[in-house]
């Protein structure tokens, strides 16, 4: 099953929460990303994994988004 068609099945409610935690989920990999930059610990593998996973969250979001917010033009 694909996200879109696993959006439409869910209620509004369902995906409000949803999207709380995704955007919870998103807000520790900026800070975890960004601690280690400064730490300077991490191996650029590990980073760059870590900005896909952000990147594919940042996505989810906006699909969730779209689904609970059209943008109705008048």
């Amino acid at each position: 099953m694909n996200v879109i068609s696993d959006l439409s099945m869910k209620s509004d409610e369902v995906l409000r929460v949803e999207l709380e935690e995704y955007r919870h989920q998103h807000r520790d990999l900026d800070e975890a990303i960004s601690a280690l930059q400064e730490k300077g610990t991490a191996d650029a593998l590990t980073l760059k994994r870590l900005k896909q996973q952000k990147l594919r969250l940042k996505d989810y979001i906006a699909r969730l988004e779209d689904r609970l917010y059209p943008d109705i033009i008048a």
